[in-house]
């Protein structure tokens, strides 16, 4: 007979092989953080969702049709210096909320399908993603906790309040390389390992466009225009320069300097994201299909994951960069949607944007035609280069382009690199890999 829990009350563990399911009346996934004493993943490795569905001593199984996956977990086999392993229910629709269905509940059961512990999960309101509970380590032996938490700032600022980085690296690279060097603020900030996103919402944006002028908008109290850098000069190999005589036509890989030709240095650009959905034939015609992309940038310092605007935050939370809103068809010609990037606003500390389109019922890039982003001259918006996607992929996301950090200037890098997520909470830990200059 399993035991009822109420928020806050825990109980023993007396197996070792677990399973923690889920009963809710919406749609929803379920993951697992395994974090240390300090509330935080030692790695990537250690968040387990649906792309990455085993981690030590934990495995995500698919559930029967229609029910959500289960974690089978392991608890000899979890490291040692794991303290905790949260189970985490995020809802497929983030602009839902639990508020809007019954409660749902956990459950915790031996390997033989026998119940332990049950929670009904209370109180929730206009949370789309919460902790259901947590199995933890307590003189030696495990227990079990319903903690009931929610997050009101999603998916992706629950992953990254709990550490959830992106670092491909090489070690050995790692140990070579020399310590960043301390960077000066104008004014006080956290650390970017220790900033989440969006784990509140972001300050109230100044209006789109300001009285008596457009995007961007007047620079704040104490603001100083930093001093013209000098055109580069040295050139990275295969790197291009923009031309007066027309856009730019990318390849893949390929980068192109932002600085116009008479070595002026670009302030504020645009990231235009198109597609189209492949149109399908059956007995009755053609039809298109339904589906539901979406672009975001993600801000990196470094390796880290400071920030993101998507359909979610509109807004960067330095008001650097704004996202000019959610299509949700892709049909009709242009761009489906439009990132703004003032790239005089953004900190100092943050060396990388990358450009992101994500599926958001899971179709993949196989089923979309006619994929470009392409670089627009803020001031006049002039196109200034193109990056066109030649064929689909079986994945539900792609990395589009990036915008680095090369000493005072900044390129942009055509990337065209599919891997499987659905919004941008689930594509951030698979960035990493597109990083490196």
């Amino acid at each position: 007979m399993s035991a009822t829990l109420a928020k806050g009350q825990n109980g023993p563990l007396a197996t070792n092989d677990v399973v923690v399911s889920i009963q809710l009346a919406a749609p929803a996934d379920l993951s697992a953080l395994l974090v240390t004493e300090q509330g935080k993943v030692r790695s990537d490795a250690d968040f387990v969702f649906y792309n990455q569905p085993s981690g030590p001593g934990v495995d995500l199984r698919p559930g029967p049709a229609g029910q959500p996956a289960s974690l089978a977990v392991n608890l000899g086999a979890v490291p040692a210096d794991i303290a905790q392993v949260r189970a985490v229910i995020t809802l497929d629709d983030p602009n839902t909320n639990f508020g809007q269905f019954a409660p749902p509940v956990a459950y915790v059961s031996d390997s033989s399908g026998a119940q332990l512990f049950e929670y009904r999960i209370d109180g929730l309101a206009t949370e789309s993603i919460v902790i259901a509970l947590e199995l933890y380590r307590r003189q030696g032996a495990w227990k079990v906790r319903a903690v009931g938490q929610g997050d009101a700032g999603g998916f992706a600022a629950l992953v990254t309040d709990h550490g959830v980085t992106v670092d491909d690296s090489p070690a050995e690279t790692q140990a070579a390389a020399p310590p960043p060097q301390p960077v000066q603020q104008a004014a006080p900030m956290p650390p970017p390992a220790q900033q989440a996103y969006p784990a509140q919402q972001p300050p109230p944006a100044p209006p789109y466009p300001p009285q008596g002028g457009g995007y961007p908008p007047p620079p704040g109290p104490g603001y100083q225009q930093p001093p013209a850098q000098p055109a580069p000069t040295q050139q990275h190999p295969g790197e291009i320069s923009l031309s007066k005589t027309g856009p730019v036509s990318l390849q893949k890989g390929q980068r192109v300097s932002l600085r116009k030709e008479d070595g002026a240095a670009l302030t504020f650009v645009k990231m235009g994201l198109g597609w189209d959905p492949v149109q399908q034939r059956g007995m009755f015609g053609s039809r298109t299909v339904d589906i539901d992309l979406d672009a975001s940038v993600v801000m990196f310092a470094d390796m880290n994951p400071v920030d993101v605007a998507y359909y979610g935050q509109l807004t960067s939370k330095d008001g650097s960069i704004r996202h000019q809103g959610d299509n949700l068809t892709g049909e009709g010609a242009g761009d489906d949607e439009v990132i703004l990037v003032d790239l005089t606003r953004l900190p100092a500390h943050v060396n990388n944007l990358v450009f992101v389109v994500t599926s958001y019922k899971g179709h993949t890039f196989g089923q979309v035609q006619n994929a470009f982003c392409r670089l627009i001259d803020g001031a006049n918006n002039a196109e200034l280069a193109r990056y066109s996607l030649t064929g689909g992929t079986p994945t539900t996301a792609m990395a589009m382009a990036k915008l680095f950090r090369v000493g005072p200037d900044w390129k942009m890098q055509a990337i065209g690199e599919g891997f499987n997520a659905k919004h941008p909470g689930e594509a951030i830990p698979q960035l990493g890999r597109f990083l490196a200059v």
